[in-house]
């Protein structure tokens, strides 16, 4: 009996490493990320939105409201998509570096490539560091 719950304990450690070990994933982390700061977008929550900008992209737009601003303008088809899909994803550095490439399907019906840079924080939170959206694009690979 001992033996069982011994050989039982050890399975059940290895299993909860694993699901740890697959929690922290950079790749999983910011493609969930990037979810949310989309979900943001479409809620008008520029407070949230903004939470996921990286200290560089804060200093550049140091208010809330003018990442927003700024969002609207520029960036419609990630501000309000249509329909979108995650691409490739690439780990640089061992996950210091993320690009994440989203095929978009903008409200107007065209199609937009948005490749997505994020960079781990010294905290070891990742951040969105920038975005480059390409227009009418299919997926070559980032």
């Amino acid at each position: 009996m001992r033996a069982f719950f011994a050989v039982f304990i050890l399975c059940a450690a290895s299993i909860l490493s694993s699901v740890s070990a697959h929690a922290e994933d950079p790749i999983d982390t910011t493609r969930t990320m990037i979810e949310e700061q989309i979900k943001a977008f479409l809620k008008d929550d520029a407070e949230t939105a903004y939470s996921f900008a990286a200290p560089g992209i804060k200093a550049m737009y140091p208010d809330k409201n003018l990442f927003f601003a700024m969002v609207k303008k520029s960036y419609e088809p990630v501000y309000h998509p249509g329909n979108y899909a995650f691409g490739r994803s690439r780990s640089i550095d061992n996950g210091a570096l993320i690009y994440h490439e989203v095929l978009i399907s903008g409200r107007d019906r065209k199609d937009w490539t948005a490749i997505y840079q994020i960079t781990r924080q010294p905290d070891g939170s990742y951040r969105i560091n920038g975005v480059q959206i390409i227009p009418d694009a299919d997926s070559k690979g980032i």
